[in-house]
């Protein structure tokens, strides 16, 4: 084992801190268009769903802009509420996700702990490229990582082959070679396991279960990590 790649939304930071971080963004959108009478919350749960909804649909596709489709999901919601979108959605987007953003309490200690190891370790995610590095940096942990690989950089949506391919190419090293930690047992393991790398599925609450044969090993918390990686050097 010569590397390890993460996942990034709910893999390194956590689902709670990405919903409060969306929920800001709600808030913020509505301020601004002064619709602050409206149910921030009920706003946010349609906005979930358009978001969630249109990223289903892009899975293993050719990339298209994060920044667009999120703005195309918060101008649905908008426009059932007689609202207008801030033209810097993308924006405040960015900014809310700097300021409210959550990692995994073992998150840094991993990270550091498998570096130590003398391991390549790196990102691959389906995200915009200004997105991961304004996060990572406004969390402190864009130096630990000696590769980061784009859903934008790499013009395909995880599970195709080519963002955990291209992940590979940077480091130097084979399929075999390499282990993947995601949140997603259809994106991330059976993405990984495709283009023959070694998967993780991080599960905090066994939520997953009956997805858990498409995975090689499951986790409830990133330090377990560690020790799978000792066993494989």
């Amino acid at each position: 084992m010569k590397a390890v790649f993460f996942d990034f939304v709910g893999t390194l930071i956590t689902k709670k801190g990405e919903n409060v971080t969306h929920q800001n963004i709600v808030k913020e959108v509505l301020r601004r268009a002064g619709r602050e009478d409206l149910d921030y919350l009920k706003v946010w749960e349609e906005y979930e769903k358009e978001s969630s909804a249109l990223f289903k649909e892009l899975a293993g596709k050719p990339y298209v802009k994060i920044r667009d489709v999120d703005t195309d999901a918060m101008r649905r919601v908008a426009g059932r509420y007689g609202f207008e979108v801030p033209e810097d959605f993308w924006e405040i987007s960015i900014a809310m996700h700097e300021k409210y953003g959550e990692l995994f309490p073992d998150a840094v200690e991993t990270l550091k702990a498998l570096k130590d190891l003398g391991l390549h370790v790196g990102i691959i995610t389906d995200s915009d490229n200004d997105y991961i590095e304004a996060h990572l940096k406004a969390l402190g942990i864009y130096d630990l990582f000696d590769s980061i690989t784009t859903s934008e950089e790499a013009g395909y949506y995880k599970p195709h082959p080519r963002p955990f391919q291209l992940a590979l190419e940077k480091a130097g090293v084979e399929a075999g070679e390499a282990l993947y930690v995601g949140d997603n047992p259809a994106k991330d393991c059976v993405g990984a396991k495709n283009v023959g790398m070694v998967s993780v599925l991080l599960d905090p609450k066994a939520e997953k279960r009956e997805l858990w044969s498409n995975c090689d090993f499951v986790v409830s918390k990133l330090g377990d990590v560690i020790e799978i990686v000792k066993g494989l050097i």
